[in-house]
């Protein structure tokens, strides 16, 4: 569910402790509904943004707003916008969950009756009601941090930025949690959400904004990232049988770089390849495939893995070379 004003909007956003430049002229825009998947290196920048969009750091220059609150000026307002739970969950021994949660409503002002109420529409979201007499300190990791989300809802937030929600969890609890925050963003919710499980991220994420050295490297889609790593894209032709694999090569081939791959699998009865073509050669080869009698049950784009783009942004380059002078060429023989 999005909206046409973004919700979160930040521009030319910069911070410096001296000389050091933490953030580096950060911009981008984030609608309602939308999930923004916030990812680099330690050191990249992603809590100095954090702590800005938070009200806990003021910026050096450049702005943030969530709604129509300036994340500096209206710092109070921004406190009811913005839900945030950092990476290490706060837990208090001998509490029980509904009681942890009254604790953390009562900081937030929430009135007791309306508190009561609240309580249990959080648990009821995150699916953690059956948990409600548990004390927290018994409870597995996955299971605290999704109550850690249940106390980030309890003001009922605009936005929730979630530091690692899924870190340090088992398979079946990143499940849990990646459904949760699906659901919360088809809710309206605006997430913000960081994370080094790469894989998690491009699975949840309507956009990815990629930061190193405080500077904002890649910023869309997971396939628009793809992009800018490659200009070419892996194309798939799922054939429904591996006998017409011959015959789709063939019209293939001449339609594609001559210098491209092209990966059968008899098994699967599909085709891969790399190119560049455009989205008009590309309905033109499927259209030439069909005409030729090659019967495709699927013809696809195959995004390029989120970890391999990560990579490409953040690798240091090579150092170049240094060029080999003909006097050492003739010293070595030419060897």
């Amino acid at each position: 569910m999005n909206s046409e004003k973004p919700v979160l909007v930040i521009e030319h956003l910069t911070k410096r402790y001296g000389e050091f430049t933490a953030l580096d002229d950060l911009t981008l825009s984030l609608s309602a509904g939308q999930i923004l998947g916030l990812i680099g290196p330690n050191g990249a920048g992603k809590t100095t943004a954090i702590k800005i969009l938070v009200g806990l750091a003021r910026p050096t220059s450049g702005t943030a707003r969530i709604g129509d609150a300036d994340c500096v000026a209206d710092a109070r307002s921004i406190k009811n916008l913005v839900g945030y739970m950092p990476d290490r969950f706060g837990s208090y021994d001998n509490m029980r969950v509904h009681e942890y949660l009254d604790f953390f409503g009562a900081a937030f002002g929430i009135p007791r009756r309306k508190r009561i109420a609240r309580i249990e529409e959080v648990l009821e979201t995150t699916g953690t009601a059956y948990m409600r007499d548990k004390f927290v300190e018994s409870l597995s990791h996955g299971m605290q941090q999704r109550v850690g989300v249940a106390r980030t809802l309890l003001h009922d937030p605009q936005v929730l930025i979630l530091d690692e929600p899924a870190n340090g969890l088992d398979p079946q609890a990143r499940i849990e949690m990646r459904d949760l925050l699906i659901r919360l963003a088809k809710r309206g919710k605006t997430l913000l959400v960081t994370s080094h499980i790469l894989s998690e991220l491009s699975r949840i994420c309507d956009r990815v904004a990629i930061l190193t050295h405080g500077k904002l490297r890649a910023f869309g889609t997971v396939a628009e990232i793809s992009r800018m790593v490659s200009q070419q894209r892996t194309i798939e032709a799922q054939l429904t049988s591996a006998e017409q694999i011959a015959t789709a090569v063939s019209i293939i081939r001449p339609a594609i770089e001559p210098e491209a791959e092209i990966v059968e699998s008899a098994a699967e009865a599909a085709i891969r390849f790399r190119t560049a073509a455009s989205e008009d050669q590309l309905s033109e080869l499927l259209a030439s495939l069909v005409r030729g009698g090659v019967r495709v049950t699927q013809f696809r784009e195959l995004q390029t893995d989120l970890e391999e783009a990560f990579m490409s942004f953040t690798r240091p380059p090579e150092p170049a070379k240094p060029a080999t002078s003909g006097a050492t060429l003739a010293a070595t023989g030419g060897r």
